[in-house]
């Protein structure tokens, strides 16, 4: 499937979305509310069929927080990524995707301890590096702590 097949195909799913086509790969911007119908929709469909989720993080904007998910379909061979906006940067939580792809299980506690993002219905979402009463997200722009380094 091409990414305009792609790009079609996910429209009819989620008009919401939208995209940029500046990287390397098809990407797929939606609202965090949409991440889960659009994922289970992109694993279970026999023409999407992306079957591998090989990278999920999160960036800080100030602003906002956004979930980035790489997905790979060995089947057709196309890689999508699929960018989900977080706008709650004091509580931010979105839908854990481990029942979809189990890889993601350890990816969601890495960005849970470092961004403070909660995945919601997470079978065990817990701290990686981090100590339990560890006061911040260090990967979060606000955060500071006493032997940071200005510059």
């Amino acid at each position: 499937m091409t990414n305009e097949e792609l790009k079609y195909n996910i429209t009819e799913l989620l008009p919401a979305a939208f995209y940029d086509e500046a990287s390397e790969f098809l990407t797929v911007i939606i609202p965090s509310e949409a991440l889960l119908p659009l994922m289970k929709e992109l694993r279970s469909k026999k023409e999407f069929d992306f079957d591998y989720l090989f990278c999920l993080t999160c960036v800080d904007w100030k602003d906002h927080l956004m979930m980035v998910y790489h997905l790979l379909s060995k089947t057709h061979n196309h890689t999508i990524v699929v960018k989900a906006k977080i706008t709650d940067t004091v509580n931010p939580q979105i839908e854990s995707v481990n029942g979809i792809w189990k890889t993601a299980e350890l990816n969601e506690d890495e960005v849970f301890d470092l961004f403070g993002v909660k995945f919601l219905n997470h079978p065990n979402l817990r701290r990686l590096f981090l100590e339990d009463d560890w006061a911040g997200y260090p990967l979060r722009k606000n955060y500071t702590d006493e032997h940071m380094i200005k510059l």
